[in-house]
């Protein structure tokens, strides 16, 4: 009739009440007490038995449960709260408590994930941030200590090594830039100006603003076929600019000689569109997708390191496109290329 894992207060109540009444109208009987003066007994017993139980039982539950919600919300709680919960506010039931213990339980193991998470992340952002900043500041050093070794006296290596030395100043500034600007964007303390403009002249723009890395590798830059009709967004086009010269550069950099690169825009469902970059590269494998746009991974770390880069390009342009309140996504197979792309807001929406 009941299940012996899960009672009730109610269900305690009724077995204690049913138990002891039957007991007592038993003990009636032996004594020589009619039937009706048994059954009066039973009636009596019972009824004072279960509310005597049931009341018992809520005072000591009602302690416990005080006792969990403290340590579940971490409060104190005033006279005056405690007299409102107690008096004013309806009382929660056992199934509801334990309901919002279980929901609290899972919260927690959530919070705790994300804290391990955070953690790891940020043990590996800080690995790598102190391996971007060593690479240059050691090549300077080593530069800079060869020259006042001697080499500053010999003409034929002084000005390579001032030339390497101002190389990895650059990277550095590069980086320093970089890393304050990401700080920026995800403070919120970058404004942006918006703007309408036509998205195809911008990326024409930044296919010609790279036309020296195009050129040299004999890559072929277009606007896919029915994606040429002039659409006018509603953004800030320098960080627009940017975040295309991001996915630009990347496609050259890892795309390959004489390949093509491609962009299209389509309109979606909901009256925004959907600007895309492709190449036929070498593209990333699966498992490195989900981390694309941490800030300094990278997914051949010594390959990408030799190419150039701070690590934090596309890290930026998510940051960029998530201030507008837009959405950014890549896709990508090995072998045979990579599309990155973003939505903006129509002028006319």
């Amino acid at each position: 009739m009941f299940d012996k894992k899960n009672l009730n207060p109610v269900q305690i109540s009724f077995l204690n009440a049913t138990t002891t009444a039957t007991a007592c109208g038993l003990l009636a009987l032996i004594q020589g007490s009619s039937l009706i003066s048994a059954f009066a007994s039973i009636i009596v017993f019972f009824t004072t038995s279960f509310f005597l139980t049931k009341y018992l039982i809520e005072v000591y539950i009602k302690r416990k449960i005080k006792l969990i919600y403290k340590f579940i919300h971490q409060t104190k709680a005033s006279k005056r709260e405690e007299f409102f919960k107690k008096n004013i506010l309806p009382q929660q039931s056992l199934e509801e408590v334990s309901e919002e213990v279980l929901k609290w339980a899972e919260q927690r193991k959530v919070d705790m994930e994300v804290l391990e998470k955070n953690e790891i992340f940020r043990k590996e952002f800080l690995q790598n941030l102190s391996h971007e900043f060593k690479t240059p500041a050691f090549a300077i050093q080593g530069y800079l200590e060869t020259l006042i070794a001697g080499a500053i006296d010999n003409p034929s290596v002084n000005k390579k090594f001032l030339g390497n030395a101002f190389k990895n100043t650059e990277r550095l500034i590069h980086l320093i830039n970089d890393l304050d600007e990401i700080t920026k964007l995800e403070s919120g303390k970058l404004e942006l100006h918006y703007q309408n403009f036509i998205i195809q002249d911008l990326i024409h723009e930044v296919f010609e603003s790279l036309s020296y890395k195009i050129d040299a590798k004999k890559i072929k830059c277009s606007i896919k076929r029915a994606c040429e009709q002039p659409v006018s967004v509603d953004a800030d086009k320098e960080k627009i600019r940017q975040v295309l010269i991001n996915f630009v550069d990347n496609a050259i950099k890892y795309g390959n000689v004489e390949g093509k690169i491609e962009a299209s825009v389509y309109k979606t469902e909901d009256g925004k569109y959907l600007i895309e970059i492709s190449d036929n590269g070498s593209g990333i494998a699966e498992e490195h997708l989900p981390r694309i746009f941490e800030r300094f991974y990278r997914t051949d770390y010594g390959r990408s390191r030799n190419i150039g880069g701070s690590g934090l390009g596309l890290s930026i342009c998510k940051h960029i496109i998530e201030a507008h309140g837009q959405i950014i996504h890549v896709r990508s197979k090995p072998l045979v290329g990579s599309t990155f792309g973003f939505t903006l807001k129509s002028q006319y929406r």
